[in-house]
């Protein structure tokens, strides 16, 4: 494949992943349409426009999940799509009800847009390992692994949850499933991959903290919210999948570099529990404040992480646990959420 002659969209290009993915495509060669909610937003559309390349390889594009149909024309031309764009929160007055039923809608029809298309040969989601939840269906506890053929049972109560977070737990099943659903027969030739990726962390092109790096440090930044969404994520995985945001993008970049490849992978390359975290920063920084209901220690949960697929398929790892760990330390002082 000719990288300078092949064109991709990236949805949500503002965002964090999104952003990093974009830079990383158009050091790579590739030709990145981009889509943002608001192409008004100066500071989202400054940061875009002054990657590397962005002069000549980079074209802006104006869409929103909640109305699916604009994503159209950033796919037209397009030979691979990555759908990183979520809805976040729910937009009351819209068609939809909630984000789940938002998020749907949106994978269908960026599904159904890049058949039409002609060029897409596939479609990448950034899905999320919250949609992979090892929990039994009757809710008696754990299965004893985790790996692809987990799916969150949307039917059970949610620990340390609140109506966002639950919502966010719904969206992401909800539309991983549809839009792999296109690519089960490969519909109209189109293959699709969706990527449900740990809990994100490393430096960020934002000027501010990402959410998903603030749950890392919360407990530094005694962020009550952002520990308890941090807690949240560990009553329902058992333990944390974690992942760096270098090995995100290149994991995504890999899935469009292969001849072929098809259906879900679980991604990250390591699990760890909340108190794990508050440990590694309170022995490895002492001098910094940690309040000792952060320090207690949990359940211990013998779940064993068993996805193996990306791997198998010669994706590597680049950062551990502690890499991560000291890359979400450093963003957070260098967006000022740690002093």
């Amino acid at each position: 494949m000719e990288k300078r002659s092949c064109r991709v969209c990236v949805t949500g290009g503002a965002g964090y992943i999104g952003s990093s993915l974009v830079k990383k495509l158009l050091l790579k060669g590739y030709t990145v349409h981009a889509t943002l909610r608001n192409l008004h937003d100066h500071a989202k559309v400054g940061l875009l426009q002054s990657l590397p390349n962005a002069d000549t390889r980079l074209k802006l594009f104006e869409a929103d999940i909640y109305n699916p149909d604009e994503f159209e024309q950033a796919i037209q031309g397009c030979e691979f799509v990555f759908h990183v764009a979520t809805p976040l929160q729910h937009i009351e007055d819209s068609q939809y009800k909630d984000t789940a039923e938002a998020a749907v809608a949106g994978a269908k029809s960026i599904a159904v847009s890049c058949i039409k298309s002609a060029t897409v040969r596939r479609v990448i989601y950034t899905a999320s390992v919250v949609a992979a939840a090892p929990l039994k269906e009757d809710g008696t506890g754990f299965k004893d692994s985790m790996d692809e053929s987990c799916w969150t049972p949307l039917n059970l109560p949610f620990s340390h949850s609140n109506s966002h977070l639950k919502d966010y737990a719904h969206s992401k099943t909800l539309a991983e499933k549809e839009i792999l659903s296109h690519g089960e027969n490969k519909t109209g030739g189109l293959e699709v991959v969706s990527l449900a990726c740990g809990l994100v962390g490393g430096e960020t092109l934002l000027p501010y903290t990402p959410e998903s790096v603030g749950l890392f440090v919360s407990q530094l930044t005694d962020h009550e919210s952002r520990y308890q969404a941090l807690k949240f994520l560990e009553e329902l995985l058992g333990k944390v999948p974690i992942i760096h945001i270098d090995d995100v993008c290149e994991a995504h970049i890999f899935c469009i570099e292969k001849p072929s490849i098809n259906g879900r992978f679980l991604c990250a390359s390591s699990c760890i529990s909340s108190a794990e975290i508050t440990n590694y920063y309170h022995e490895n920084y002492p001098q910094l404040h940690i309040k000792a209901e952060y320090l207690k220690i949990g359940p211990k949960r013998e779940i064993k992480w068993v996805s193996t697929k990306l791997v198998e398929e010669g994706f590597e790892y680049k950062y551990d646990t502690n890499m991560i760990l000291e890359d979400c330390m450093s963003c957070g002082r260098k967006t000022g959420d740690l002093q």
